[in-house]
């Protein structure tokens, strides 16, 4: 099952959306470049067991 939710791109600042595979698992970690500067944000994904509410939090690529 997929969604889509929203981060803010750690370099720029902009809203980036983005399509999260709820069965992936509850706590999944991937990189996506930003839609408007093209760096790489490592994204830290949460997803509500109840509700199925996605939280997304972005940093810096290492």
């Amino acid at each position: 099952m997929q969604t889509t939710s929203e981060y803010i791109c750690a370099f720029c600042g902009e809203p980036n959306t983005t399509f999260v595979d709820i069965s992936g698992g509850i706590q999944q970690t991937y990189t996506e470049d930003c839609q408007v500067c093209c760096r790489p944000n490592v994204l830290y994904v949460r997803v509500d067991e109840d509700t199925l509410e996605v939280e997304i939090d972005s940093d810096y690529e290492q």
